[in-house]
């Protein structure tokens, strides 16, 4: 039987004034989503310009005058707490490393277990606090050196990172400060250039 016929037209259409439909049938061009030549894509499912639902804006509202990316103060918290995560992770590792080195001739019993926990605490806490510390001095001169300048950029992570550096280490005298502010240039400098990494791969090369 040929679906194509007037007799199943009709038919579809009987049905769609019972069910309260009477809409004109679409043809399979319409139905497939391709618009035609001088009429706007309406949709044949949703009745809806598909125009209307491609957002050509940002999908989040910012205040007025609110950046699109988090500043140093934001990104503080997030640091320190997660350096003193890691630290305490890495800490709880080498407790246990060290506790099970330092008791291996010993036989397993209650003293061993409470000198491994011992351990374990001890360095864990020890390499939370330092890597807190170190997070929180880098964390402030980043934030006073946006401040000071009035603009984000690498050099305030470079300079951030060679204070942090010089600070943690000024006890040390005046070659220990020194050290500490290279250890500290020199992370703080691959940093940024891990953040730039795309950017220099995607630079033309200079001709001269």
């Amino acid at each position: 039987m040929d679906n194509n016929s007037p007799a199943s037209g009709g038919f579809k259409g009987g049905l769609g004034s019972l069910f309260g439909g009477g809409n004109p049938e679409y043809s399979n061009t319409e139905l497939a989503g391709v618009p035609l030549t001088g009429m706007s894509p309406l949709s044949p499912y949703l009745n809806v310009d598909p125009r209307y639902l491609v957002q050509d804006t940002d999908e989040f509202i910012l205040p007025t005058g609110a950046n699109k990316t988090r500043g140093r103060f934001e990104l503080a918290f997030f640091t320190i707490g997660g350096c003193c995560i890691t630290g305490a992770a890495f800490g709880t590792l080498n407790g246990l490393r060290m506790g099970l080195m330092e008791t291996r001739d010993m036989p397993w019993s209650k003293p061993r277990n409470v000198q491994i926990l011992n351990m374990v605490t001890r360095q864990g806490a020890s390499w939370a606090n330092t890597l807190g510390s170190v997070a929180l001095m880098y964390s402030v001169f980043g934030v006073a050196i946006e401040k000071a300048r009035g603009a984000e950029d690498d050099l305030n992570t470079v300079a951030a990172g060679t204070l942090t550096g010089m600070l943690f280490k000024s006890t040390s005298g005046l070659k220990g400060a020194a050290r500490g502010g290279l250890v500290g240039l020199a992370m703080s400098g691959l940093y940024a250039l891990y953040n730039n990494w795309d950017h220099l791969k995607g630079r033309s090369p200079s001709h001269y």
